[in-house]
């Protein structure tokens, strides 16, 4: 019995991040009270109140399920140890984060929500500390991809890895933030993968 009600629990935290996402998404952020999602949930408030202290608890939960798995699967693509071509792990990762957000719908919303229909002030001003944690963690991982690169001879000679590092943080990230704009260019969009590759061979 205490394992089922364990599971139950489970199941309805599961169904307020769902609901809590779909609201975000829709309506904005400051505009979401606890008691949209517990309506849109199917749950009372207090089921929401008994498993987040507060709307800011919910919105970080919404993000780390999105963004944990994923960030998990880049680091295995860019830090892959004794790996000759490091340059590869960055090309495959920055494909890899672009593929996900065109594919699984529920993480790109998530990825809109975070970068277009929250302000962070009030209670959610420690919150974006914490949401931009993953993009400056990329950064730092793209830096020792790089830096392992020019160890291994793969790395153009004059480049610095730092330097380098933030140049492919900024181009991820003025991808990201036009593809999430919703741009209508279909086949820009499929250009991406041409892109990154383009990025990265500059580097050779």
């Amino acid at each position: 019995m205490a394992r089922k009600t364990k599971e139950e629990a489970e199941r309805t935290r599961q169904q307020i991040i769902h609901a809590a996402r779909q609201v975000f998404h829709e309506c904005g952020v400051s505009r979401t009270s606890l008691e949209h999602i517990a309506k849109a949930a199917g749950v009372t408030r207090g089921a929401v109140y008994w498993h987040f202290a507060n709307k800011a608890e919910l919105f970080f939960a919404m993000q780390e399920q999105a963004s944990t798995p994923l960030m998990a699967r880049l680091d295995d693509l860019l830090l892959v140890e004794g790996s000759t071509d490091p340059l590869q792990g960055i090309e495959q990762a920055l494909k890899e984060f672009f593929r996900t957000l065109d594919e699984h719908p529920e993480i790109r919303q998530t990825f809109e929500t975070m970068a277009s229909r929250c302000e962070y002030v009030d209670e959610f001003a420690p919150v974006q500390v914490e949401v931009n944690k993953p993009a400056m963690d990329f950064l730092d991982k793209v830096e020792i991809a790089y830096r392992r690169a020019q160890e291994r001879g793969v790395l153009r000679a004059g480049l610095e890895p730092h330097a380098i590092a933030l140049d492919t943080w900024a181009f991820a990230c003025g991808l990201f933030h036009h593809l999430l704009a919703g741009c209508p260019e279909v086949d820009w969009r499929q250009q991406v993968p041409d892109m990154i590759a383009a990025h990265i061979a500059l580097r050779r």
